[in-house]
Parts: structure tokens; sequence; C-alpha cells
């Protein structure tokens, strides 16, 4: 029995994150895309490929296009800026209580989760 539901992440979309293993150890990029249901990230400058391409119908130019591959997202570690110093860091959760209000005017009370990182304690 398989679930419908959507895998999630701890990294995401536009997050600065370092490899940390794989050819491209020690590079730092921003997340272009995250594919959550492979677990695989794409990062900017990491895992660079290149494909031929065929010259299409539509009048688009064919050759050889340079573009980066997805890389396992256990291969990335989240990078956060601690006094104008970048160091890398695991991602926790935090549960805040916040007021929530409804389309009728009234209002109820609920928690929401915020990603916090695990060296500092600050909001990500």
């Amino acid at each position: 029995m398989t679930s419908n539901k959507k895998p999630t992440l701890s990294i995401r979309k536009g997050d600065q994150v370092k490899v940390i293993a794989g050819a491209d150890k020690g590079v730092e990029g921003k997340v272009i895309e995250v594919i959550a249901e492979r677990n695989r990230v794409i990062v900017e400058g990491v895992n660079r490929i290149k494909r031929h391409t065929r010259a299409g119908a539509d009048g688009s130019q064919g050759g050889i296009i340079t573009r980066e591959a997805p890389i396992h997202v256990s291969n990335v570690m989240l990078v956060v800026d601690v006094d104008g110093d970048k160091t890398t860091t695991r991602v926790a959760y935090r549960r805040d209580d916040v007021t929530k209000n409804r389309a009728d005017g009234s209002s109820y009370e609920a928690q929401r989760s915020v990603r916090v990182s695990s060296k500092t304690g600050k909001e990500i």
C-alpha cells in the first residue's frame, strides 16, 4: 500500500547549501529546485552535465548544453549566516502559538511550524 502524501524535506528552494559529499564537495550554491518525490535537489553550479541536443523544428538551436543535474538531499547541508560568518547547520523545527483569523471575522488559536537553525536557534 502506497501513500499519496508528498514527502517533505528540510531543504527548500532558495536555500543556500554546501555540498558535503561527492565530486563537488565543498561547493556552495543556491537550491534551484527540490524534487521531493525522489529526495533530490538541484543546486546552482553543482553536478553540471553536458547534453547534446538536436535543433528543433520550432527553430530552437541545437548544440551542447550544460546544465545542473539533481543530487541526493543527504549530500547537501544548509548554510546560515552567523554574525557575518557562514556556517553549516542542521534544520530543527519549533512550534509557535499564533492567532488566526477566519473569513467571518472570528479568530482562533493554532500552532505554526517554523524552521530554525540547530546551532543558533534562530529562524531560517
